[in-house]
């Protein structure tokens, strides 16, 4: 039984049922293997598995879930998922129990339950890019379990909007920005305060830039703990002197009187009375100053001079560039005759300028090209963080390693180093073995930078190293060397010992079979560990995932092995960093080596 579940999204995927909803976008690809597939696109069906939508509205399934939670912040425990029921048995589970396991499982990334999901299932489709920022069981703990983890054209399509919205080359560049919580996405917004040439801000938080300027606004609409982000941001602004236009007044609604609506001046809202639209003196200046202003300079309405050349030429015309992020509507009566409504609305007939909306919102200003959903994405990856949803894909290299200029003579036999740290042990090899080119494959690009500033004093002709996950990019970068790849080491990698069941691990299945599909016959892997469980869990997922190919090493005589046949000494005699730390210390190193063979597939195909 080959199956796939998508409990958030509202679809179960299993064979033997009948699909109310078809598509087929995103998996024209894997019409001949049994697929998972989280996210948007979901329901399909193929030869070996069809469709089935499940009644129940997600956002209850989740809603319900969470009521029926004793802690709704409790961790995962992996052993409650050892009963967790089979695909076609989930209509007859009880619900609340089954919502719990969900939910639960989920959200804890727990190992228990990716594994569960991924039963039987030999390529996973995500296309939850709204949910790429989170860390969650359906979308990177599955993919420890499955042999490709890749991209449905529904994340390739936010992905390419995400980084258009990040690419700061077309330039003049306006953002506006909405919505609240100043303190999270503060980082966020001084990155667009230092590549944007103006800021329009409304919303909640237009007033703790307001109150960062100076300007008395009611003290309950500022978060005191933010003014000095805030305050940042306002200096930024100034020392580049771009534009912060910010709201004069704003249409209030009366706190448990939804339906009564009246306008205040944002220094003057009266108790009871809360914010919910620009006002419009606001609107009328905001758009007198995007109808006739073509150069703005100056900082905000208040407290500074605003400084315009009002000229009959759009001054939108002048932005080439301009992204909307934050909510369109309210929870306002009357929100399409709202500020911000006509304000969008006037940015939609905009011609000849790249407008980006990122949000939710029920408009048809925009075309569905120029919107972007998931706000929370956008805020994370401009906070500077990775989206750990996209980090779990396995995906080509971004580019092409040109090995003529990278090494004196690319055909030599090719060493590489996953996780290769400071370089220690590759800067000794290098050194003694200069028949080989080195190449180390690190995740942290300040290592990376020291080590290749390393490489060009010393100048060194056979080394090199790249900053990259080589979980997902291994295959892709080293099967285009033209040499033969002799030797892959893995030291001492991070065995998170807190919750590894809820952790990302350094080695996955898709990382072993690039490395035992790409090894020479009689290439080497080179595996180490100052903790024997984490060298035990390597070696038998080596053997495991391997399939065949790869086998403990026949050591000679004089190579010195315990009774666990783990190596007493380093068999290439240049430790690494790490290595040298925990033997200055007295404690061991657990250390084996294994070789690539022909497997009994390969034997049998001759």
């Amino acid at each position: 039984m080959n199956q796939a579940v998508d409990f958030r999204h509202g679809i179960l995927l299993s064979n033997n049922s009948n699909p109310q909803s078809i598509a087929f976008s995103s998996l024209k690809i894997t019409q001949q293997k049994s697929c998972f597939q989280p996210g948007y696109r979901t329901a399909y069906k193929n030869k070996r598995c069809s469709a089935l939508l499940y009644s129940t509205p997600v956002s209850k399934l989740v809603g319900q879930a969470e009521r029926s939670l004793v802690e709704k912040d409790s961790v995962c425990d992996a052993a409650q998922f050892t009963t967790f029921p089979h695909v076609q048995s989930l209509r007859n589970f009880p619900k609340k129990e089954l919502f719990r396991k969900v939910v639960m499982g989920e959200r804890a990334n727990c190992s228990k339950f990716a594994k569960e999901l991924a039963s039987g299932v030999d390529i996973i489709v995500n296309d939850a890019f709204s949910e790429s920022h989170k860390v969650l069981a359906s979308t990177v703990g599955v993919a420890r379990f499955c042999g490709t983890c890749m991209a449905g054209f529904y994340f390739e399509e936010g992905l390419y909007k995400l980084k258009k919205i990040i690419k700061s080359s077309e330039s003049p560049y306006l953002a506006i920005i909405g919505g609240g919580n100043l303190a999270e996405k503060a980082a966020a917004l001084k990155f667009l305060a230092s590549t944007c040439d103006g800021l329009i801000f409304f919303g909640s938080m237009a007033f703790q830039i307001l109150h960062a300027l100076g300007v008395t606004v009611p003290l309950k609409l500022v978060d005191l703990g933010a003014l000095k982000e805030a305050v940042s941001i306002v200096e930024s602004a100034k020392s580049r002197n771009i534009p912060l236009v910010l709201p004069k007044d704003v249409w209030c609604i009366k706190d448990h009187i939804p339906e009564q609506m009246e306008i205040f001046s944002v220094h003057s809202i009266p108790e009871g009375w809360q914010p919910v639209d620009i006002g419009p003196r606001s609107l009328e200046d905001m758009i007198n100053l995007l109808s006739r202003c073509k150069f703005l300079s100056g900082i905000g309405f208040y407290g500074l001079q605003l400084l315009s050349v009002c000229l009959d030429k759009s001054f939108f015309k002048f932005f080439q560039k301009v992204t909307w992020i934050g909510p369109l509507r309210f929870s306002s009566p009357k929100q399409d005759e709202g500020g911000t409504f006509k304000l969008a609305e006037a940015l939609s007939t905009l011609s000849g300028c790249d407008v980006t909306f990122v949000g939710n919102t029920e408009s048809n200003f925009f075309s569905n090209g120029n919107i972007l959903k998931s706000s929370a994405v956008v805020w994370k990856v401009l906070n500077g963080r990775k989206l750990p949803g996209l980090m779990a894909l396995d995906r080509v290299y971004p580019y092409l390693v040109d090995w003529s200029v990278t090494y004196v003579d690319p055909m030599r036999p090719l060493v590489v180093d996953v996780g290769s740290g400071n370089g220690l042990f590759l800067f000794g090899m290098a050194s003694r073995r200069k028949e080989m080119n080195f190449l180390g494959l690190e995740m942290n690009a300040k290592l990376v930078d020291r080590c290749l500033n390393g490489v060009h004093r010393i100048g060194i002709h056979n080394m090199h190293f790249i900053s990259t996950n080589a979980t997902s990019t291994f295959r892709s970068i080293v099967s285009s060397y033209p040499g033969e790849l002799v030797l892959v080491s893995i030291q001492c990698p991070n065995p998170d010992f807190n919750k590894p069941e809820n952790r990302w691990r350094m080695l996955q299945r898709s990382l072993v079979e690039a490395i035992a599909d790409l090894l020479m016959l009689g290439g080497q892997v080179f595996l180490q560990s100052d903790i024997e469980a984490v060298a035990l869990r390597m070696k038998n997922e080596f053997i495991e995932y391997g399939e065949g190919k790869l086998a403990l090493a026949e050591h000679s005589k004089d190579v010195a092995t315990n009774e666990l046949r783990w190596l007493n000494e380093n068999p290439f005699g240049v430790p690494s960093d790490w290595e040298k730390h925990v033997l200055d210390r007295g404690d061991p190193m657990y250390r084996l080596l294994l070789s690539k063979v022909e497997s009994n597939r390969a034997k049998k195909m001759k």
